[in-house]
């Protein structure tokens, strides 16, 4: 059920997309109204309602063409069947004339039987007849109705019979309708409050959509957009529902993504301040948002309810000061700018100040937030040595017809497993929503590495994965590469590495058979099993099994007799290899990447030989503690699989760089 609604969310923004042109036209015709009132204005103003007058036929329309399978176009025309049964079998004249009564004793709910209520509906039950009866087979006879011809026939013959129903059940379901939207009108400010604190937190399941409907469309009797862009009801009251959307996509949340990148580590706030910038631009300029909350509303979800709540409190406040401004597509600097001059807007200068003081809210409440909760906001994440640059990444074979929306499409097919994996391409407007066999099968750190700003595992079969506003290109080539079921051998060519890794200096062939390999402490100190250093990559034995010293001195030595192949970059580790191939990794300190070799000399260089106990690194441990990280040194075979016996020789927890440590015998 909750895959439903998400799919119904997505459809519903076909509809919805159509609307900025009918908003550029009346914005641009109140503009030029201002200055002349005469032809040019009325006929601009004319075209934008044309479309707006049109909105429950583009939602029946959207609305079946989006859950139909295939978005066949065939769907969409019995959405547009579906649509017209009702809406002129229950006008108030036919009503009428089937109740053998004068029109003006009709209901006065089959008044707005044409409605995006019943528009949603009637899509919905186009596509549910499409993806039921779209390769139904008839009869000889009849075969030229067979198929998708079929479905808009069924359309008609449906809903007759639901028209039967609604007109019995549809003036009180109106009413019932009528009374909700008193009753939030009523609630007046902190009406606008609760709803734009909800619509936040449905972004995350696509379900915001729906709750839209109700306050910004004539589905409860609030229509709050189209009210707005005619210039109807009460000045400072229409629009109450979407001023305070301005100051938070303006302002609020651009501030919010500058604290982000003030929270960033050093070294990672190029790349933050990159994806902050994009995120900030398209919230200011468009109020395009997803790019942005996506990138913490699961890493730190803490602050997305902060993010929401701030979002209602400043709904309510610009709806208790009666300052409207309306849009037609997002709160962005677009649609305000457009929106100035309509007649209805009331004091819409006054939500720039507004603004300022939410950009304030959001900088110094999402600051404090991060740093006393210590969220993992972006470029916060503690960096492990394969953020360094030694996770092997799969390179993707391109030509010169590929831009950059297929090459990232490629690299997420890859990622994802291919046609072997994927079963269903679809996107809204930020973020490609797929259905997956199984969503554990995929390479999350390959997906971000393809330029998506988040991803979403919803549960075992659907996922989206966010990528901006121009994500209905990447879903194009996705589409692409998962209907020709692309082999996942035509795009991947060999791993590569940033930085060569102990693992990578030798092959299995150089390993020589039942040689027996003596292991050392690295130290004066304290000896401890692999299994309680305090860091999971390690404890859980991930890179490979082997012993930590807890050191009194820096002065550290060679465990093993063999070659330095490795000196990080960072100078916190060291590979090594024995005579007889194992591979050795002495990492010194728990995360001590982060600290960029300060704390370390080191003393040997790739290619030299040496043996157990010879000084390769001085270490300043206090520098270490001082920057809250933590000493041990790890000494790690992280080429297990050559290895016939483990013997650990530790007698006494008090070690020394003479101290025999352990011996392992290759296969």
């Amino acid at each position: 059920m909750k895959t439903y609604f998400q799919r119904l969310g997505r459809s519903l923004q076909l509809p919805v997309a159509v609307l900025p042109a009918a908003a550029l036209l009346v914005g641009v015709g109140f503009w030029w109204a201002s200055v002349d009132s005469g032809f040019i204005a009325r006929f601009l103003q004319a075209g934008g309602n044309a479309i707006l007058n049109q909105l429950p036929l583009l939602f029946a329309v959207g609305t079946a063409l989006g859950m139909a399978k295939d978005k066949d176009g065939s769907a969409a025309l019995a959405g547009l069947v579906a649509f017209e049964v009702p809406t002129n079998v229950l006008k108030s004249s036919s009503v009428a004339t089937l109740l053998g009564t004068k029109v003006s004793a009709a209901d006065p709910s089959f008044a707005a039987i044409s409605n995006v209520f019943i528009g949603i509906m009637s899509g919905l039950i186009a596509a549910a007849l499409y993806n039921r009866f779209h390769n139904t087979k008839l009869p000889m006879a009849l075969s030229f109705f067979s198929g998708k011809r079929l479905v808009p026939i069924m359309a008609a013959l449906v809903m007759l019979i639901v028209s039967a129903v609604l007109l019995v059940i549809w003036p009180p379901l109106y009413n019932a309708l009528v009374i909700f939207g008193k009753f939030v009108v009523g609630l007046g400010p902190l009406g606008a409050g609760i709803y734009g604190f909800f619509n936040r937190l449905l972004i995350p399941t696509g379900l915001h959509q729906a709750l839209n409907s109700v306050f910004l469309f004539n589905v409860a009797g609030i229509n709050d957009i189209g009210k707005f862009l005619a210039h109807e009801g009460p000045k400072g009251v229409t629009g109450m529902y979407q001023a305070g959307f301005f100051p938070v996509m303006m302002f609020g949340l651009p501030a919010g993504a500058y604290a982000i990148y003030r929270n960033a580590r050093p070294e990672r706030k190029q790349e933050v301040g990159s994806l902050m910038l994009a995120g900030a631009f398209a919230s200011f300029f468009t109020g395009v948002t997803e790019p942005l909350e996506f990138s913490f509303m699961f890493v730190a979800w803490p602050l997305y309810v902060i993010h929401a709540f701030f979002m209602g409190l400043s709904m309510a406040f610009a709806a208790f000061m009666h300052w409207t401004a309306g849009f037609s597509f997002s709160a962005g600097l677009i649609d305000y700018v457009l929106s100035l001059k309509n007649p209805i807007a009331n004091h819409p200068l006054m939500l720039i100040p507004q603004g300022l003081v939410m950009a304030a809210i959001y900088y110094f409440g999402f600051n404090f937030a991060i740093q006393k909760f210590n969220l993992m906001t972006p470029g916060r994440e503690p960096l492990t040595d394969t953020d360094d640059g030694d996770t092997p990444q799969t390179t993707i074979q391109t030509d010169d017809k590929d831009d950059k929306f297929s090459i990232q499409a490629k690299k997420i097919y890859v990622a994802l497993g291919g046609a072997d994996n994927l079963t269903a391409v679809d996107n809204c407007t930020t973020r490609l929503r797929l259905q997956l066999k199984d969503t554990d099968k995929i390479d999350e750190a390959a997906i971000k590495r393809s330029g998506a700003v988040g991803l979403n595992k919803l549960d075992k079969v659907n996922l989206h994965i966010i990528i901006g506003t121009e994500v209905q290109f990447v879903a194009d080539a996705l589409s692409k590469l998962f209907n020709a079921k692309t082999p996942l051998a035509e795009l991947e060519e060999e791993a590569t590495t940033k930085t060569q890794s102990p693992a990578e200096t030798t092959s299995d062939s150089a390993i020589k058979s039942g040689v027996l390999n003596e292991f050392y402490s690295v130290a004066d100190g304290t000896y401890m099993n692999i299994e309680d250093v305090n860091d999971s990559t390690f404890s859980q034995k991930m890179l490979g099994d082997g012993f930590a010293i807890e050191p009194t001195s820096g002065t550290i030595t060679s465990p093993v007799d063999g070659t330095v192949t490795t000196v990080f970059p960072t100078k916190h580790a060291i590979g090594f290899t024995t005579d007889s191939g194992l591979e050795i990794l002495l990492h010194m300190g728990i995360d001590t990447v982060e600290l960029k070799g300060k704390p370390f000399d080191v003393k040997v260089s790739d290619g030299q030989h040496i043996n157990h106990g010879d000084l390769v690194a001085n270490v300043d441990l206090q520098a270490i503690k001082d920057a809250g990280k933590q000493t041990p040194m790890m000494v790690i075979i992280t080429n297990m699989d050559a290895i016939f016996l483990l013997k650990f020789k530790v007698l006494n927890n008090q070690v020394s760089p003479k101290t025999k440590i352990l011996e392992a015998t290759t296969k």
